[in-house]
């Protein structure tokens, strides 16, 4: 009987020394990998023929910020974050047997209260083949953020096209072509 009540007040010792870590504060639970985020009124953009209007007719490419995916690691001070960008094209109209467009998007890392931390713009090569009307790239991305202090949580990575005043335009009057 002693033996068996020794047996298991050793085993109960062990089991509480394993998990007498998370106890004490050893050990403590991941943070979380920041927030990214497409911005949806960010997320197409429109590529018009050489010298013309910007009207649905004149639109060579329409590209479309499809998905992001991201994971991370923390290092010291900082977050390493690899993102997945998944970028679409589509011809437009006006393509007129171009097999290519180039697209430009951006990373912007915001901290509390939407304050920009970096903001940086990646490029894109999207080729088509003659009879394709749509084709896409995964961009993949390593970031590293520093922290300066604050948590991964009060992090954001927000991602969109960088659109020019003409590309503005032709959405606000166009919008669902």
């Amino acid at each position: 009987m002693r033996r068996t009540q020794a047996f298991a007040g050793a085993a109960l010792l062990g089991l509480l020394l394993l998990s007498g870590c998370s106890w004490f504060g050893a050990s403590k639970p991941p943070q979380a990998c920041p927030a990214a985020v497409i911005l949806r009124p960010l997320a197409n953009t429109a590529v018009f023929g050489p010298g013309t209007e910007a009207r649905p007719d004149n639109v060579a490419f329409y590209g479309l910020l499809s998905e992001v995916d991201r994971n991370c690691d923390y290092t010291g001070d900082a977050v390493r974050m690899t993102l997945d960008v998944i970028v679409i094209g589509q011809r437009g109209p006006a393509a007129k047997g171009a097999s290519a467009v180039d697209l430009t998007y951006f990373v912007a890392v915001t901290g509390p209260g939407q304050q920009i931390i970096s903001k940086r713009p990646f490029s894109v090569h999207i080729m088509f083949q003659p009879d394709q009307i749509r084709a896409g790239v995964t961009d993949h991305i390593l970031e590293t953020i520093p922290l300066a202090g604050r948590k991964g949580s009060d992090i954001n990575v927000l991602v969109g096209f960088q659109q020019s005043p003409q590309v503005v335009d032709f959405y606000k009057h166009f919008r669902g072509r």
